[in-house]
């Protein structure tokens, strides 16, 4: 059951975050189309990150992540969503934060998560400083079509890739299925 949230005096068709919220435990997709959204998403990733019992600097961490997603968003697409949802494997929680758009796409998604790359003039983290921060990221996208990026904090410093448990971060990038589609996709390897 999806229940969409509004400010209590109805403003959320003024400009304030629209959210919906699963009942279900699978998270909730914040709707992103202004900077107003992006600082409800924040804090609701904060909100969530903090209930799971993240430590402070991962919280910290995680609010920065969907910080630089959703204004992407706003900059790029100008309208998409950003979705967070709390997940347990093998006993070690974890926070998945997507953001998905039906924007332009990103032409060279290898590119975009190269340090030193920027789209625009910006003191932002950009994809790059999203990648260094969070233990697991993917990245797809297709111009013309969109962009998703997942991203992933474990409450632990291990990730989980493949069914596998390592205890190290990866630092290396593998092509994704669909590369022959015209679909760049990028993940940690």
């Amino acid at each position: 059951m999806t229940e969409v949230l509004m400010a209590e005096d109805g403003a959320a068709a003024h400009g304030r975050a629209l959210i919906a919220q699963n009942h279900d435990g699978a998270g909730m997709r914040i709707f992103i189309r202004s900077h107003a959204d992006i600082l409800e998403a924040r804090r609701s990733g904060r909100e969530l990150a903090r209930e799971m019992g993240f430590s402070t600097l991962d919280c910290i961490l995680i609010v920065a992540a969907i910080s630089e997603l959703a204004r992407n968003i706003v900059l790029y697409a100008q309208h998409g969503e950003i979705r967070l949802r709390p997940e347990a494997l093998a006993g070690d929680a974890s926070i998945e934060i997507t953001a998905a758009d039906c924007g332009p796409g990103i032409r060279d998604a290898r590119r975009a998560i190269d340090d030193g790359t920027s789209m625009i003039d910006s003191l932002g983290l950009g994809l790059p400083g999203v990648k260094r921060i969070m233990d697991d990221f993917e990245i797809v996208s297709k111009p013309g079509r969109g962009a998703t990026v997942r991203v992933r904090k474990w409450k632990t410093k291990r990730t989980h890739l493949r069914g596998h448990t390592q205890k190290s971060r990866p630092s290396d990038c593998e092509a994704l299925p669909g590369e022959s589609r015209g679909e760049t996709a990028v993940r940690n390897a």
